[in-house]
């Protein structure tokens, strides 16, 4: 018998696999509820793990360079992972990962860690931690 939850999270696999097998489209956007990380982590592609908060400023500019970044190719495959603080931010993943407060950004590639920035709003810094995932 399926139940209500097994039919969401079904439901939301089969979205997370359409965003992350779409050509040409630009920096996609997964709000996080929990399941997203592994499947993303399971790809082996790079992904940008966003922990952010609504009412934060430098939340915001960040979100501005990520949206003018996504015109760029270079970064076209790389879905970001919005994380929001509020909910998040004393959770047992923020814990492990050493997050210190929202406006960071981390990159990963599978369960690797391959940079991150805190609170970090210039275009140039956000987009030489993008392209560590061609590395």
């Amino acid at each position: 018998m399926i139940t209500r939850r097994h039919l969401i999270t079904g439901l939301a696999g089969i979205g997370l696999s359409g965003l992350l097998t779409r050509p040409g489209m630009a920096l996609q956007i997964i709000n996080y509820s929990g399941p997203e990380l592994a499947q993303l982590a399971a790809t082996g592609k790079p992904y940008l793990m966003d922990f952010y908060a609504t009412w934060c400023v430098t939340c915001a500019a960040q979100q501005r360079v990520l949206d003018d970044l996504q015109s760029e190719a270079a970064y076209a495959d790389i879905p970001i992972l919005r994380i929001d603080w509020d909910t998040y931010g004393n959770s047992e993943l923020a814990r492990n990962m050493a997050i210190p407060r929202r406006s960071t950004l981390v990159l990963m590639r599978g369960e690797t860690e391959l940079g991150r920035l805190v609170a970090e709003t210039r275009k140039d810094r956000i987009g030489a931690l993008l392209d560590l995932a061609s590395s």
